[in-house]
């Protein structure tokens, strides 16, 4: 049976301008019932060294996992007496458009959301397995474990429902086909990974079907009856299922997989699991990747998939106009280029997924939290941690760090700008009279330029155009010996190049012919649409092509680039095939962070072949910068920026949203993140217009002064949108903006350093630092902290020239206002005035950073 359907909408003109949200599958709820002639009442487990859990049978039996440390503290609890694994059988569907997707599920053909727990012990290195693990990977499973482990087991089931009842009023949409009892084994093992993560594993059995077993939901008081005559039956070999298979209303189930009056149903797997689990009313759900539109989620249903940002987002009316034209192409508050299965919470509590199968972290109930997972499986870790700034510590610790920038990127302005060698110069000698200390050029069009229907764009042909860039390895000479580097832009994927004059290579027909390009269901390039040309990707997972294109990378880096855009990765089709055979659904999440590992990996090999060479300077470490991204990507990835915002104010696609950006990706690993000043997206069209205003390119400019990377961008559209280089003021503001980011260099500096050693974010949330101060949860985009001593309150409206500045409570020293020296004490609130060019800056009264910022500004004669 096909329970997959994959639906392509590339080349519909005309779409549902308010795309419902994808349906996922309601909220399973069950109930847990246990044997207590095999279970025990009440014991507290050791896990490892450092862990142990907790089995209580009070009010209907629950788990509890705690740290030796703190072992009052619960880090991850089950409801009593209620199911906390379950499994369904459910049709999907897939509707994909140029990167963007829409999964959802449709009919329900088997769901088990009921429990037995009918066995819990200890595993040691020597010990006995459950019955029935024998057909699992047992060293997968423990290989890196810390014994003794823990493993419970079980059953889940379901009760064959009355006809026309629907099942506990959840499965409105969705239709839920009615069938006998169904049952399956189960596994949950617990093991401890390192001294601050405790790993868990949910394997689901295959299911078996007995239609002929009446599954009448059973009375509370029945349940306590037959909990008693069970205590009383000493003999296991009566067997707590044999018993309660005499009881009207309990589905039989059994210890072994070759009853003869149960059956294998005519599916071989369940393709959903969920685990359910504890949260409180009130506790604040944090991280989820690099998430626009919120910080906290509780009360959400979030996915993890990785997928284009969408072109407003919910914002109005361009997301109307994005989704009219081009499907879903709009997106929503969930769609994201770097999604990542992990939070913290205001509690400290904090749990991530392993592997890549599309998950749906479901928080809308107030007391728990359901993870379903598309697939037969679930494993990942809870973390363990006394403070935000630990817990990503210790996240990171597993899943990777980003390496120390060099010094050059973070040393001034990265200038982003088009138009070929001359405009280069020209721009050039222009911030040369402003005294702009730049870091960088970076030049997107160094590949050349065609028309299309929707304007100008790229030839993705990897190697410089020389007609649009003469003199090129010159350019790159000159702006050398006055220490600027020149940047560049690729991406995976490949155009067909026969049209290109004047090209050199065609790097899309030496991939075809070392078939190292993605394939359809034909075995042919898969070639996918992109605006207005198709183009073939790369298949990252073929030995081949990551050579190949590290040779591509080296050719760029041979003329002398020191930098590029490493852009895209979050397109994969889900119905491609890869070399590796590997489910592409899975392969689409991983791909982001293969991209992002070939261009380390060349990073790190270009290092160490330089070693023991004479080198000009210690400044030609290379950097890339990319925007797809998912749980593993901090360790791959250099350096992250946030995509394509739109050229506005508005919350969840312009300004706000990128600071919503910054602060969600920090908190969830990206310790390196930055936005294009400005925004990139501009739209010009009869009725809707966004176009770049000179106000909104100030007020960017000062916000990205306090990011880690400052850098500028033309967006898709130069001529509709005001540019750094537009006039006297613009420029006069960017040289001041690229100034003070010059001026916290040096704490930059040690930040950078503490990123690669913790992980922790140049750019925090204030939750961060003040996890203690409620006033604290309730702010999204209004204000950061850089580091721990700077605070950041930006002005993102229109026309505004004062800002609401807040001050945590949890410090002694006050805070000083960088323009008037005024002193603010903590727990207040107060308006600030915050003109153009005097953003509303804050640093830690008579600290060592603080005084240092203020001298350097004064330098400057920034103050």
């Amino acid at each position: 049976m096909t329970t997959l359907k994959i639906t392509k909408k590339h080349h519909k003109h005309l779409n549902n301008p308010f795309p419902s949200t994808p349906r996922s599958l309601p909220s399973i709820q069950g109930r847990l019932f246990f044997n207590s002639t095999t279970v025990p009442l009440d014991q507290i487990f050791s896990i490892g060294n450092d862990f142990q859990i907790l089995w209580s049978t009070s009010n209907g039996g629950y788990l509890s996992v705690s740290h030796q440390s703190q072992p009052s503290r619960a880090l991850w609890s089950t409801i009593p007496g209620q199911a906390f694994v379950s499994a369904a059988l459910a049709e999907t569907e897939v509707k994909e458009s140029r990167g963007s997707f829409a999964i959802k599920n449709g009919d329900v053909h088997l769901l088990c959301d009921h429990q037995t727990v009918e066995e819990i012990r200890i595993i040691n290195p020597d010990h006995d397995y459950p019955s029935g693990y024998s057909t699992l990977d047992r060293k997968t499973d423990l290989e890196d474990a810390h014994f003794p482990a823990l493993v419970v087991t079980g059953w889940i089931f379901s009760r064959k429902r009355n006809k026309g009842v629907q099942h506990s009023g959840i499965y409105k949409d969705i239709k839920l086909e009615r069938r006998g009892s169904t049952s399956a084994r189960y596994w949950v093992i617990f093991e401890q990974k390192n001294q601050n993560q405790i790993g868990f594993q949910v394997r689901i059995g295959k299911p078996y079907f007995n239609s002929h077993l009446r599954a009448s939901p059973p009375s509370w008081g029945k349940y306590l009856r037959a909990k008693k005559k069970l205590r009383l039956i000493r003999k296991r070999s009566l067997g707590w299922c044999r018993f309660f298979t005499r009881l009207k209303g309990f589905v039989k189930v059994s210890s072994s997989e070759d009853e003869t009056d149960l059956k294998v149903a005519e599916f071989t797997e369940f393709n959903r699991v969920c685990i359910t689990y504890a949260s409180e009313a009130n506790e604040r759900f944090y991280g989820f990747g690099e998430q626009f539109s919120h910080m906290d989620f509780k009360g959400k249903r979030v996915p993890i998939f990785v997928q284009e940002q969408g072109i407003g987002r919910g914002d109005q009316p361009i997301t109307f106009a994005a989704n009219l034209v081009s499907y879903r192409a709009g997106g929503d508050w969930s769609t994201t280029y770097a999604p990542s299965p992990f939070y913290m919470t205001s509690e400290m509590r904090s749990l991530y997924l392993e592997g890549y199968d599309y998950s749906v972290f479901d928080m809308t109930r107030k007391d728990r939290v359901q993870i379903q997972i598309h697939g037969n499986s679930i494993q990942g870790r809870i973390v363990h941690g006394s403070s935000p700034l630990e817990l990503i510590e210790h996240f990171t610790e597993t899943i990777g760090r980003p390496p120390e920038l060099p010094d050059w990127i973070i040393s001034g302005a990265v200038v982003g700008m088009q138009g070929g060698t001359e405009a280069v110069r020209h721009v050039w000698e222009d911030l040369k009279a402003y005294k702009v200390p730049i870091s960088a050029f970076w030049l997107q069009d160094w590949v050349g330029q065609r028309e299309t229907m929707i304007g100008s764009q790229l030839w993705w042909n990897w190697e410089v155009d020389r007609k649009r860039y003469p003199g090129w390895q010159q350019l790159i000479k000159d702006l050398r010996a006055q220490q600027i580097k020149v940047m560049t832009y690729c991406n995976p994927c490949l155009a067909p190049t026969d049209k290109k004059p004047d090209r050199r290579r065609n790097l899309f027909e030496e991939a075809q012919k070392l078939d190292i390009l993605v394939k359809d269901k034909n075995g042919e390039p898969y070639m996918i649409p992109n605006t207005a040309f198709d183009v073939g990707m790369v298949d990252l997972t073929h030995p081949t092509a990551t050579n190949w294109f590290k040779q591509v990378l080296q050719d760029m880096v041979d003329d002398g680039v020191r930098g590029w855009m490493a852009d895209f990765g979050e397109g994969l089709p889900v119905d491609a095939s890869l070399y590796s055979g590997e489910d592409p659904i899975s392969a689409h999440n991983r791909y982001p962070e293969l991209w992002a590992k070939i261009n380390r990996e060349f990073v790190e090999e270009w290092k160490s072949n330089r070693l023991g060479q004479e080198m000009e300077d210690l400044e030609e470490s290379l950097v890339f910068f990319m925007r797809a991204g998912f749980r593993d990507s901090p360790k791959w990835g250099m350096l992250f920026w946030e995509g394509d915002q739109m050229v506005s104010w508005q919350a969840n696609d312009g300004i706000k949203s990128a600071v919503v950006g910054l602060l969600s990706s920090g908190l969830s690993g990206y310790a390196f993140n930055h936005s294009d000043i400005g925004g990139y997206c501009a739209v010009s069209l009869p009725i809707i217009k966004y176009q770049r205003s000179e106000e909104l390119l100030l007020r960017w400019m000062e916000l990205s002064a306090f990011t880690t990377v400052f850098r500028t961008h033309e967006g898709n559209k130069p001529s509709c949108n005001s540019q750094f280089y537009s006039n006297n003021r613009t420029l006069s503001h960017f040289a001041r903006c690229a100034k003070i980011y010059r001026a916290w260099k040096f704490y930059r500096m040690q930040l950078v350093k503490e990123a690669a050693q913790k992980g922790l974010p140049v750019c925090r949330h204030l939750f961060l630092h003040y996890p203690e101060d409620k006033h604290v949860h309730s702010l999204s985009y209004q204000q950061f902290l850089v580091g721990s001593e700077i605070l950041v309150v930006p002005v993102l409206d229109k026309g505004r020239k004062n800002v609401k500045a807040y001050f945590p409570v949890g410090e002694t020293s006050p805070w000083q206002h960088i323009w008037s020296g005024k002193l603010y004490a903590q727990g207040c609130e107060v308006s600030v005035e915050a003109p153009i060019g005097c953003p509303a800056v804050f640093v830690r009264a008579g600290s060592n950073v603080g005084e240092t910022f203020l001298k350097n500004l004064r330098n400057v004669d920034i103050l």
